[in-house]
């Protein structure tokens, strides 16, 4: 692609949420910041779990151990810059490499967020569809290079849409309605005619992006939900239903506000405020990244003995 990107701006002005009085910028950023410990401390100790408890070394964690990864490298992409917009009002300023730059990981981490949210339905479809097939198919070694190639083929994809918002030219208009860049703030502030062509392209990889592992996690539910039904053993169902339902608890939680947002804004069925589509943004960015380890730990069967286990163990060498 042949860069013919004319840029006279220097950089971004990103305000945070619009409408914010100066006054509440202090507990905003206190709330930021419990946010984004919260997101660190309770996915690290996921993905230490994961890595250091052997009976957790399994294909289904391994998927949860990328999910938590996702959802750590995205708070630290977007939470601490700001954060430090509300304790110093001169660092709302953010360079045009850095604005790009930090683009890119935003869209690029969710679209792989979304991948492994469909990964994890479609190991629960194998597991109960074909639970005879599923320990040769399904494999630490096999999830590993699919989570990979997840990472990998991602990241490259969104260097496209990167590389297109680059071709515009940005004139005048420097000011992001934002708490981070990501590609609608920042090519709505473009000039020239191709604004629209680069939106619609955007849109079309969205859609894809959202739909497409959507659709196949709503399909793989649907089949495990119909096969548990028909199972004569209420345990097994229970058992099934069980360990599927803390996995849909993390997809509603990604999807259905992302889900509001695109329709309201592509379809026309709803006009949002820009400070109450921050926030709604904000919300399915950030809040599954938090809630996502509580789930893991009180709705997984083996994280929840491995840490009711190791508690006791705790407990008596104390008592000793």
């Amino acid at each position: 692609m042949v860069l013919k990107n004319v840029t006279s701006i220097k950089n971004f002005v990103i305000t945070g949420f619009p409408g914010l009085p100066s006054e509440y910028y202090g507990l905003m950023s206190v709330l930021l910041l419990l946010l984004y410990l919260g997101i660190v401390v309770g996915n690290g100790f996921v993905l230490a779990a994961i890595v250091f408890e052997k009976t957790l070394r399994k294909p289904t964690y391994w998927i949860f151990f990328h999910l938590a990864m996702t959802d750590v490298i995205f708070g630290t992409v977007t939470l601490p810059k700001i954060i430090i917009i509300y304790w110093w009002a001169d660092a709302m300023t953010s360079s045009f490499v850095s604005c790009f730059t930090q683009m890119y990981f935003v869209h690029a981490l969710s679209a792989v967020h979304s991948l492994m949210l469909m990964m994890m339905a479609l190991d629960r479809f194998i597991a109960v569809l074909f639970p005879f097939r599923y320990p040769v198919v399904v494999t630490n070694k096999s999830i590993t290079v699919a989570c990979n190639l997840c990472w990998v083929l991602t990241f490259i994809r969104m260097m496209g849409i990167v590389f297109h918002a680059l071709t515009l030219r940005y004139c005048n208009r420097n000011t992001i309605l934002h708490c981070y860049c990501d590609h609608v703030s920042i090519v709505s502030l473009g000039c020239g005619e191709e604004v629209t062509y680069v939106r619609i392209v955007a849109l079309g990889n969205a859609m894809v992006t959202l739909l497409v592992p959507l659709t196949v996690i709503i399909l793989s539910y649907i089949f495990i939900t119909i096969a548990a039904l028909k199972m004569s053993q209420t345990q097994s169902r229970h058992k099934i239903l069980s360990t599927c339902l803390p996995q849909l608890m993390v997809t509603c939680l990604y999807y259905v506000p992302r889900c509001f947002v695109y329709i309201t804004n592509n379809l026309g069925l709803l006009t949002l405020r820009s400070d109450t589509r921050v926030v709604i943004a904000m919300m399915y960015s950030l809040i599954p990244a938090v809630v996502n380890p509580l789930i893991y730990c009180l709705k997984t069967k083996d994280i929840k003995e491995t840490l009711t286990r190791r508690f006791k163990n705790k407990r008596i060498k104390i008592l000793k």
